[in-house]
């Protein structure tokens, strides 16, 4: 006993392309729900807001630039400087408001002592915006070799 069709020749072969149809239709049909919800999601509520005025921005401030060199020599802004006259430009310092950025820069070689008069200067002459400059790429050369 046989199981098949009587004439082999003619059974057509499967199908091997991919039927899109019902997916096209899905898509069509969620296209359609979309565009019907979407105008339901955007819904503005009407507020009268209050009108505020703001002061304008303040510029900021240039920060100061206090550079001591290895002998010890003080530099205001790459302009040398005598220990006298340091003690003046830090009080005019202190007077402008708002206060500028003093940044204490010290080649490694400098001695403490000069290094923490300069800050105790600073200090008693009413400095309170004081930070400290480093090199990082320094550190990180001598850390490679």
């Amino acid at each position: 006993m046989a199981f098949g069709a009587f004439n082999h020749h003619r059974q057509q072969p499967l199908m091997a392309d991919i039927n899109v149809t019902p997916m096209v239709d899905v898509m069509l049909v969620l296209l359609v729900i979309f565009i019907i919800a979407a105008p339901m999601f955007t819904n503005a509520i009407k507020l009268d807001l209050p009108r505020a005025k703001a002061a304008p921005a303040q510029q900021p401030v240039p920060a100061i630039t206090l550079a001591i060199d290895a002998k010890g020599r003080i530099y205001w802004n790459n302009d040398a400087l005598d220990p006298a006259a340091l003690d003046a430009r830090l009080a005019q310092t202190s007077r402008l408001s708002p206060q500028p950025e003093l940044q204490l820069r010290a080649d490694k070689e400098t001695r403490y002592e000069v290094v923490a008069q300069v800050m105790a200067a600073a200090q008693s002459n009413g400095v309170t915006k004081l930070g400290f400059v480093t090199d990082p790429g320094r550190f990180l050369d001598k850390e490679r070799k």
